[in-house]
């Protein structure tokens, strides 16, 4: 895992966290307009890294290089954690960590409940497809990516994930994504804001969240009609950034 900065660390803690097959550069902007008041840290997490190959492990194991971290170089002080898909499950775990005290955590889209077998299958093979089909430069895959995943800006960077990603990376996180979420409520004074959309594979957020606020009452759910997994964030960030300017007013 490699950790970028960005402003003054004097400030308080701004941590974004990525999701899968996602580049750390998705948080560019939002970044850019945090970092004049606050100091930001954007993890690249582990079979992210673009300039050496590593493998995740599992999401708790992520969860708990995050928090040392934090620990270390924050004095375990952070204003805001927002996470993305993969990234909403990491900082979710990572908020369960006693020593380190979240302000504000953001969780867009993060996959909280268990899958049936089948469909685990299906995604570790169509995520390892487009593993080699990324590495053969497959046309196709390029169209695709930028119509329904990430605009093409991050086409580059996403290339550079694929050519080192190993496919146990692959398996790793979707052995320990889909799996039960252990709830719990958080403590009273972090604000909690669940943002997902209505396509295709966003009940299973939207379960999560309804099971997350049992426990924490206060959460706010912010659901986003007519959008897909991760598409408010990726594709209209200036209304993500409104949201989250309004939710910490």
């Amino acid at each position: 895992m490699v950790f970028h900065t960005y402003g003054n660390k004097e400030n308080k803690a701004v941590v974004l966290i990525h999701g899968m097959f996602t580049p750390y550069q998705i948080w560019n902007r939002v970044a850019q307009e945090f970092a004049g008041s606050n100091y930001v840290i954007v993890p690249e997490l582990d079979a992210h890294t673009e300039d050496e190959t590593s493998v995740i492990v599992s999401v708790e194991d992520e969860a708990r290089k995050i928090t040392e971290y934090i620990t270390k170089e924050l004095n375990g002080e952070v204003y805001l954690m927002a996470g993305i898909s993969l990234g909403g499950r990491i900082a979710s775990e990572a908020a369960k960590s006693t020593s380190i005290k979240i302000d504000n955590l953001v969780i867009d889209g993060a996959p909280l409940m268990k899958v049936n077998g089948l469909f685990k299958g299906i995604m570790k093979n169509n995520y390892k497809t487009i593993l080699s089909k990324s590495r053969a430069r497959d046309p196709k895959v390029k169209a695709s990516f930028e119509k329904n995943f990430l605009p093409g800006e991050y086409w580059e960077p996403f290339l550079k994930i694929a050519d080192r990603m190993e496919k146990q990376s692959v398996d790793n996180v979707i052995d320990t994504v889909f799996v039960p979420f252990e709830f719990i409520k958080y403590p009273d004074d972090m604000k909690i804001l669940f943002m997902h959309g209505t396509k295709g594979n966003e009940t299973v957020s939207k379960k999560g969240a309804l099971k997350m606020k049992e426990l924490n009452p206060k959460m706010e759910i912010r659901s986003f009609d007519g959008l897909a997994h991760g598409e408010l964030l990726c594709f209209k960030q200036d209304l993500w950034l409104n949201e989250i300017r309004g939710f910490l007013a």
